[in-house]
């Protein structure tokens, strides 16, 4: 039987202010805390215990599937027809699997302010990738709160998938040829781009002139492997981006480096903090999905084409990343890939 942790049906909008403020009042000291309990299992950082697995999927384990083809990253599964409701989901299908089992069991993040992070006040783990899994909640149930959380870090995201331990990762999750040689793939819902976190009296004005110095960065990324591009500086790795501003805090390290959508999140707990620079990389978020999966990518992205044409997307971004800006352009999908 599944633990599921419930959130409060709302709207994107509703109960903005109180849902983020709850957060970011949380400061350092739950900061701390979180990183004193997160561990090497991810679900130590709220002291959760792992989603159980379905007892059908381990009799009967879906064969792996043949490494992916990628001329284009960015190319997913399309969308076949129109979005079925809960009740007309295909029989056998993955999604119906799901809805017969009575949660969708997904890998967030708890601790990246404004993306996947717990509400120090309601307790509950809220943000712009939450919200786009209550819509497939929504989707596949009729209900946006069938949700159980796995709680991970960013090195376990492939891991969680690879062993079909969660049905989807939503966790600032950046798609790349690589990822696609063993998981899958939505199209793009998100765009970022790495940049750098330093103090607010640095006289930094981007990485290139944090030369001589120590930058963070969570072990298993993307951002840790474009370090080593910039000669002079020391990586940092910490197993996640929460342990990175502790030891900023700290003193022990002089910047962080991470998207920018993360990196927000931080300068919004850290008055001291200040987010500098152009994007040094393009960062397409996924959402992650077992390789073996296919009718799952393609209902996630009818879900994601229904949340951009209908204002959800736009909704859902002006509640949590505003602070960026106006909402941009939601990204154009790429389709064309081919099981």
């Amino acid at each position: 039987m599944t633990t599921t942790l419930a959130t409060p049906d709302r709207s994107p909008r509703a109960g903005a202010r109180r849902r983020r403020s709850g957060v970011v009042a949380a400061g350092l000291a739950a900061v701390l805390a979180l990183a004193a309990c997160s561990g090497p299992s991810g679900a130590d950082d709220l002291r959760l215990t792992e989603a159980p697995q379905d007892e059908a999927a381990e009799e009967a384990p879906a064969a792996p599937a043949a490494p992916a083809e990628c001329a284009d990253p960015l190319a997913s599964y399309a969308p076949e027809g129109a979005l079925p409701g809960p009740d007309a989901l295909p029989g056998g299908s993955t999604m119906a699997a799901i809805r017969d089992r009575g949660s969708l069991i997904v890998g967030v993040s708890a601790d990246t302010l404004l993306m996947g992070a717990r509400n120090s006040l309601s307790g509950q783990i809220e943000g712009f990738d939450i919200d786009v899994l209550h819509e497939i909640s929504r989707a596949i149930f009729g209900d946006p709160d069938r949700l159980t959380f796995r709680v991970i870090t960013s090195g376990q995201r492939l891991e969680v998938l690879e062993q079909g331990e969660v049905d989807l990762v939503a966790r600032a999750f950046t798609i790349n040829c690589e990822r696609w040689e063993s998981i899958a793939f939505s199209a793009e819902y998100y765009h970022a781009g790495q940049k750098v976190l330093v103090t607010r009296d640095s006289t930094a004005s981007g990485i290139a002139d944090l030369e001589g110095q120590r930058v963070c960065a969570p072990e298993g990324t993307t951002t840790l492997t474009r370090l080593e591009q910039f000669s002079g500086i020391e990586p940092v790795p910490a197993t996640t981006h929460t342990q990175c501003l502790v030891l900023f805090q700290q003193g022990k390290v002089d910047a962080i480096t991470g998207d920018d959508t993360i990196l927000a999140g931080f300068a919004a707990q850290d008055p001291y903090a200040k987010v500098v620079g152009e994007a040094i990389s393009d960062e397409p978020y996924g959402i992650g999905v077992p390789a073996q999966n296919v009718d799952m990518v393609r209902f996630v992205n009818g879900v994601l084409e229904q949340m951009k044409s209908d204002g959800r997307w736009a909704a859902i971004y002006g509640e949590w990343l505003g602070g960026l800006g106006p909402a941009p352009a939601p990204p154009t999908a790429v389709y064309g890939r081919t099981p």
